[in-house]
């Protein structure tokens, strides 16, 4: 496949993706109010028509032809009205065919064969068509299968004609596309899909451009035509078609009663786009004039495939490195030129401004993944006969897209353990005198350095002595039970292959899943924090960084290494004397802060480094803090600021926990040295 075809795949999968997690949304929103009401109706509708053009644009047809069923049972439901006691029904029928089609879009991303034999699916819609229709058929005997389908497929019959029948037309639209562009007929396809989704009424001509590569060389030859009622739809019409790309020119013409052209009176070989208002009060004369195409009415998105901007994020960061080299060259310095001075600022700021608009183009917002687990909840919840609520907040925080992706299997995953054995049964909860509905709260916030995300149930929580009594039993313990504390225990649910669940179900039970939620958020630099009170419920939070790729750092001195403290991390630096520290009772350094003690790390004995520096009057600490968390960082001296690309760390450290002792990865400096970068959460957290 070539480059071209694969930039057309693409952009198929992602609005294909995208559509069905709209229709997702759509149809929850259809099932909590138990109601299709007509904007739902029309929306889904014009979701379907867009999915079967699409698809049979790219020969998709087990896509096409079921989309296109489903968009005739709404076609039918929005001329026609369905009972209420059907909208259930229809819920599940639509649900189910829209995984048919997420299935089948996974097929396309894998290259495996799609489905071939739709009969069973087709009957289904078809039956179902047949039923909110009326025309129930005589149970007493007498009619076939054959038969019965006959009657069904009258029924689609009658739909479609129903769909296919126009009103007369007033205006039509011709359209030529830029000479040489090629594929015009998918080029007048993307309009009437841009068309359909503004809810116009409008037909066109060649009618078949989707299936048929054909009406290319028709649409080449006479035009592309479109045409509308009245002169609203006109108007929403012109609007689309003139900031549709690789339009050349367009006509309107004025019809007659007959729908017949009266007069074209474009010029084909002036390719001047004029101003032209038809005025409504003339009688049927011809009002073609050319339309000026307004180049400035073009799209304002666009799509980047992500290995581009992982390749511009690349180069920005070499960027970074090569201008500490040019500002921190010693020769250079030696100058002592104050031009030189001002310039390489100048450039410090460029670079800063450049990296964060490159860093704002990959961030998303986590509205994406949590709007998914809603789907999730639900059909967990009618399978495991559970009423549970959904709760979402922060869905707006921004999150880099490489990091987007880690953690979404991580949270659904934990969705889904909450809502097979974390939430209890209605009888348990009314037994406990809970409200018979469980509630899952599913937030996200920005503290300033790091995205927290956190994924809560008011369920039963973690039996620490179950949790125990497996780990004992398989051998994990190292020390007596009473010496764990909550945390520690907590640790266990995270190791591979420990789960106390006594059976397995089609959810859990088969010790997956904690130590896939670790392993995942801890790849795109995160953390996990387990938090749990029984029968009151349970919180899972995932620390992590905004993005992977650069960041402010303060490079500090211990013995002969240089450090990388996170900027995000610093509150503050300051000197203190040997009297200030406090020693608590087992025998630990505290120091006391505007009236707030905290913990002292000696990061030379934290990572057994050799210094000459062990008094504290001799050295500097930095005030640092990581969440709710805070302690104070003792370094030999402070050399500055230092915008650092962040590098991971070789994989063969994997096995060591090298990010649980306090290392979140390195970094390479101008000079062409190495800086480890410290994680001061586990820093924190290993005190």
């Amino acid at each position: 496949m070539d480059n071209n075809l694969d930039s057309v795949l693409d952009m198929y999968l992602f609005e294909a993706n995208s559509l069905l997690e709209q229709l997702d949304d759509i149809l929850l929103r259809a099932e909590k109010e138990q109601a299709f009401d007509k904007e739902c109706i029309d929306e889904i509708f014009r979701i379907m028509h867009t999915i079967k053009g699409s698809s049979a644009m790219m020969q998709f047809n087990s896509i096409m032809t079921i989309s296109h069923k489903v968009e005739d049972l709404f076609y039918y439901i929005r001329e026609n009205g369905i009972d209420h006691k059907y909208n259930e029904e229809l819920v599940n029928l639509v649900f189910k065919f829209t995984d048919f089609i997420k299935e089948e879009i996974t097929k396309i991303e894998e290259g495996q064969p799609l489905v071939e034999d739709l009969e069973l699916i087709e009957k289904e819609i078809l039956s179902f068509l047949h039923l909110i229709s009326g025309d129930v058929s005589d149970e007493s005997g007498g009619s076939t299968e054959m038969e019965n389908q006959s009657e069904q497929e009258v029924a689609l019959t009658k739909t479609m004609e129903l769909k296919e029948s126009k009103t007369e037309k007033k205006y039509a639209v011709k359209v030529y596309f830029d000479d040489d562009s090629g594929m015009e007929n998918l080029r007048a396809f993307f309009i009437v899909n841009q068309l359909n989704d503004t809810g116009v009424k409008f037909t066109y001509k060649p009618d078949n451009i989707e299936n048929d590569n054909k009406t290319a060389q028709e649409i080449i030859k006479e035009g592309f035509f479109v045409y509308f009622d009245d002169n609203e739809s006109l108007n929403l019409g012109i609007n689309i078609i003139k900031s549709a790309l690789n339009v050349k020119n367009y006509t309107v013409i004025e019809l007659n009663e007959d729908n017949e052209e009266k007069k074209d009176s474009s010029n084909k070989q002036n390719n001047t786009k004029q101003a032209n208002n038809i005025q409504n009060n003339k009688n049927n004369n011809i009002k073609v004039k050319e339309k000026e195409k307004s180049k400035h009415n073009k799209h304002s998105l666009i799509t980047v495939n992500l290995s581009k901007l992982d390749n511009l994020v690349d180069i920005v960061g070499e960027l970074v490195i090569a201008e500490s080299m040019v500002s921190s060259n010693s020769e250079i310095k030696k100058l002592n030129s104050e031009s030189f001075t001002k310039s390489t600022r100048q450039l410090r700021k460029l670079t800063d401004e450049l990296q964060d608009i490159v860093m704002s183009l990959r961030m998303v917002p986590v509205s994406g993944i949590f709007q998914k687990m809603k789907r999730i909840v639900r059909d967990m919840g009618k399978e495991l006969n559970k009423e549970v609520e959904l709760v979402l907040s922060g869905e707006e925080t921004e999150v880099d897209k490489t990091i987007v992706d880690g953690i979404s299997d991580p949270i659904m995953h934990l969705v889904r353990n909450a809502m097979d054995h974390g939430l209890e049964s209605t009888e348990e909860r009314i037994d406990k005198g809970k409200d018979s509905k469980g509630t899952i709260k599913l937030s996200a916030s920005n503290t300033g350095g790091e995205i927290h995300i956190t994924v809560e149930d008011d369920g039963k929580g973690f039996d620490t002595n179950k949790i125990l009594e497996k780990a004992k039993d398989k051998g994990l313990l190292s020390k007596a039970d009473s010496e764990y504390s909550s945390k520690e225990i907590y640790q266990f649910l995270m190791m591979p292959g420990f789960s106390t669940n006594e059976a397995v179900t089609e959810y859990s039970g088969r010790g997956v899943g904690m130590d896939v939620v670790k392993s995942n958020v801890e790849k795109v630099g995160g953390t996990v924090v387990l938090d749990s009170k029984e029968d009151v419920g349970t919180a899972v939070t995932f620390k992590i960084p905004l993005t992977l790729t650069i960041v402010s750092g303060m490079q500090v001195v211990v013995g002969d290494s240089e450090l990388i403290i996170p900027i995000k991390n610093i509150q503050q630096s300051f000197k203190v004397k040997s009297e200030d520290i406090i020693k608590s009772t087992d025998g630990n350094e505290m120091i006391l802060v505007r009236d707030k003690c905290y913990p002292v790390i000696r990061v030379n004995d934290m990572f057994n480094m050799k210094t000459d520096i062990n008094n504290i009057d001799d050295g500097i600490l930095i005030l640092v803090e990581s969440g709710e968390s805070s302690a104070c960082l003792f370094v030999d001296t402070i050399i500055g600021e230092q915008q650092v690309v962040v590098k991971p760390l070789p994989t063969i450290l994997n096995k060591y926990n090298i990010k649980e002792s306090g290392v979140s990865g390195c970094s390479i400096l101008g000079d062409g040295s190495i800086n480890l970068i410290l994680d001061v959460g586990s820093l924190i957290e290993s005190i």
